[in-house]
């Protein structure tokens, strides 16, 4: 229960306090952006495929460097793409709020660039929880690790969110995808070293200097790009 409240009180928060200040135009507007789907194809293709093909490129580079053979999960890749398409709504619980809500409001006053990282420093620490479930695949994990691949992430987010106009639904894509093509090549240890520790997998830390080269890139796009405007 309170794994679906975390899931849902991001969305609940931003469109209570949107309903407050700006009425049911707001609300409506906010809702609306689920619905931008017209966007190149191109962008899919990166909602879908960002994370799959950096946990690959890592399990190949560890294979290819030091010669290690990483696990690959082929039940995890056949169920993708209908998990995805499940998952799908429910990512609206999470990104109506950090997406919808936060990341144009922050950009307004700190531009996209810095807006995406102090978003995923917030966006880090509210899944800290999770870290204490005993039955979540995340519990005693490195959170400073996984910590620090959600904020490149949440840069990957922001240039996704402003690339296509703000959809929320290419952010809920890619939410879904993430969290369901990781354990293809899993990265979770299986006698984890405690929460604050830094002891976590060689995928995890090669997948940590990927998303942050990819991010860095991202970065100098966003620093060109001018935020996207709160509502709709």
């Amino acid at each position: 229960l309170l794994i679906l409240l975390g899931a849902f009180a991001p969305a609940i928060a931003a469109l209570s306090v949107t309903a407050w200040q700006e009425g049911r135009p707001g609300t409506r507007a906010l809702l609306g952006r689920i619905l931008i789907g017209q966007v190149p194809g191109r962008y899919y293709a990166f909602a879908l495929f960002y994370l799959i093909t950096i946990k690959l490129t890592a399990a190949l580079l560890l294979w290819m460097v030091i010669g290690a053979r990483p696990r690959f999960s082929l039940p995890a890749l056949l169920l993708s793409p209908i998990a995805i398409a499940l998952s799908l709504p429910i990512q609206a619980g999470e990104e109506i709020g950090w997406r919808g809500y936060a990341l144009p409001r922050l950009a307004e006053r700190l531009g996209l660039a810095q807006a995406s990282l102090v978003l995923g420093v917030i966006w880090a620490a509210w899944h800290l929880p999770q870290f204490y479930i005993t039955e979540a695949d995340t519990y005693q994990q490195s959170f400073v690790v996984w910590s620090l691949q959600v904020v490149a992430m949440s840069v990957a987010f922001a240039w996704l969110f402003a690339r296509t106009g703000g959809s929320l639904l290419l952010v809920m894509l890619l939410h879904a995808a993430i969290n369901n093509t990781k354990d293809i090549v899993p990265s979770g240890l299986a006698s984890p070293g405690g929460v604050f520790s830094l002891h976590a997998s060689a995928v995890s830390w090669v997948t940590l200097l990927l998303m942050w080269g990819c991010a860095a890139y991202l970065l100098r796009q966003l620093r060109r790009s001018p935020p996207v405007q709160s509502g709709g």
